[in-house]
């Protein structure tokens, strides 16, 4: 299919974040439009701290169909839709927005994307069993409701700030058992847990070195799962996969996340072999 030149009816999306020059959204979404014969075309743009609230408001006066947001912005960009979607609104962050006329809209994808593609990769078995999340940032949030909806037993959430995984644990009690841990309380219920999710942006390039817990901690057979996708395997899973565990990329909630995004916004299917196919393309580039 050849590339659908730009003209005054292509369609505009984009990702905003604080950092995104390395995010692959705008490879794989414009390579997924282009797949599907849609004339449109999306952009990462950098919106810094104190600026979000008029990002948004750009959407509406410019007429884009959507957007994808990502961190740090995924909490507040709340406050400035007209509408929430349940599953958002549950887990208390959006990192999609569809503009219906002027109406924003806002979804999250992340944590169905994530729990599709762990269950592909990995076909781990969550019902009565306990899992470990390591940071209680925003992707945090959509991964423990997610994993919830699997029947995780317990979620124990470790973070710096214990005090911000406390909050994050009472919020998801409604719909699962959860305990916020410090990262000194790790060493207690990593042996003890099916899946051990990176949730934090530690080991993320160009910070490759940084590993978000102890890896010495990981039993064999858990399953270990980074929501990092650059690099593709990060130093986390490479230690995690030499002590016997299960590893999970984030590149597959990263395509998932992505699709049903694509989905909201056009109602067709997503080119999922196709996205898949470009971003990993592109780590080879």
């Amino acid at each position: 299919m050849g590339k659908q030149p730009l003209d005054s009816h292509t369609i505009m999306y984009g990702v905003f974040g604080d950092p995104v020059r390395h995010s692959k959204s705008p490879i794989m979404l414009n390579h997924a439009f282009e797949a599907s014969g849609i004339n449109a075309a999306y952009a990462a743009f950098h919106i810094a701290p104190g600026t979000l609230k008029d990002a948004v408001a750009g959407i509406r006066a410019l007429g884009f169909r959507g957007a994808n947001v990502t961190i740090p912005h995924k909490v507040e960009v709340m406050e400035y839709m007209d509408e929430i979607d349940e599953g958002a609104r549950i887990i208390g962050a959006v990192n999609t927005i569809v503009n219906e006329g002027g109406r924003l809209i806002g979804y999250n994808t992340d944590g169905i994307g994530y729990v599709r593609s762990l269950m592909e990769e990995t076909g781990v078995r969550l019902k009565g069993r306990k899992v470990l999340m390591l940071g209680a940032g925003g992707a945090a949030r959509g991964v423990g409701y997610a994993l919830a909806q699997q029947g995780a037993e317990h979620i124990y959430i470790a973070n710096r700030t214990e005090s911000k995984a406390a909050e994050l644990a009472d919020s998801m009690c409604s719909f699962c058992r959860a305990s916020g841990i410090g990262l000194d309380r790790i060493s207690e219920v990593a042996a003890e847990a099916a899946l051990i999710v990176n949730n934090t942006s530690l080991g993320m390039h160009p910070h490759v070195d940084e590993v978000p817990m102890d890896t010495s901690l990981i039993a064999p057979q858990t399953v270990v799962s980074d929501l990092v996708y650059n690099p593709l395997i990060t130093r986390f899973l490479r230690e995690a996969k030499e002590r016997g565990a299960i590893i999970h990329s984030g590149l597959g909630m990263f395509i998932y996340q992505g699709a049903y995004a694509f989905e909201y916004w056009t109602g067709q299917p997503a080119p999922i072999a196709a996205m898949r196919e470009v971003v990993e393309q592109s780590f080879q580039d």
